[in-house]
């Protein structure tokens, strides 16, 4: 699937005042502001529609040389799912690379979970990957954003319900739900206290799956001094732990 067809089927959903997160909306909810519990409800909408059980969207981190996906919510919101911290691992790296140049999706399934397999199979547009984490099935389908910002909207489930005619529909709702996700500034959520340089750095350095330790070494700080810098951004930034603060500054554009 090309990247410019996927976009003109979002620009579509748009012009014709359609909801691109789910069902057909006849006033002008696509062009309010979406908050972040918007955007879970409306993925949930998307996961319903395909069949799926679980849900995750995620940012690519800024590093070339340590490709990392950092999660910015899945369907257990509030909390992290135990699935998203293994896509965020190490796992994760296979799908950054192709999520930084390509659109077409990709999916995977357990040789034990043979249910939605010869659905996603049959996918033309969509190509096989490894398993980012174990005991799954599931799609994970490229997105970008203005900024140059790029992600992945991934869905999990043993029966998910997929076909050619709907892959397309599907993609352009992950696409315009990134994107609304990346217009989201600091005033349409709360204040954000002002963020100092070297917070700024150690969140970034953090996006770029470095430990505390490594961050101390790297700017040469102590370790105590680097957690201080990360629990200060992380309060700023009004997230609940240091991954959701890189989460937000990449949304927000502070990190990239």
């Amino acid at each position: 699937m090309k990247h410019a067809q996927v976009r003109e089927a979002a620009a579509a959903l748009f012009n014709d005042q359609r909801n691109p997160f789910g069902a057909f909306s006849l006033g002008s909810e696509t062009h309010h502001a979406v908050t972040i519990p918007d955007a879970v409800r409306r993925c949930r909408w998307i996961a319903v529609d395909i069949n799926a059980s679980s849900f995750g969207l995620f940012f690519v981190s800024p590093s070339l040389e340590r490709a990392r996906l950092v999660a910015c919510f899945d369907s257990d919101y509030p909390s992290t799912a135990v699935t998203t911290k293994f896509i965020s691992g190490a796992s994760g790296e296979e799908m950054v690379r192709h999520s930084r140049i390509s659109t077409t999706p990709r999916w995977w399934a357990d040789d034990d979970m043979a249910g939605s397999r010869q659905t996603l199979e049959s996918l033309t547009w969509a190509e096989v990957a490894s398993s980012p984490a174990p005991g799954t099935n599931g799609i994970a389908f490229p997105v970008h954003a203005d900024r140059g910002q790029c992600g992945l909207v991934v869905f999990l489930g043993p029966d998910i319900t997929l076909s050619d005619d709907t892959l397309c529909e599907i993609h352009a709702r992950c696409f315009a739900l990134f994107a609304a996700i990346a217009r989201i500034r600091p005033g349409e959520t709360g204040r954000t206290r002002a963020i100092s340089k070297r917070e700024l750095e150690c969140l970034k350095l953090t996006a770029n799956g470095n430990t505390s330790e490594e961050i101390a070494k790297l700017l040469k700080l102590s370790v105590h001094t680097a957690n201080q810098y990360l629990t200060q951004s992380t309060q700023k930034l009004n997230a609940v732990n240091r991954n959701q603060a890189v989460a937000k500054a990449l949304r927000l554009g502070l990190i990239e």
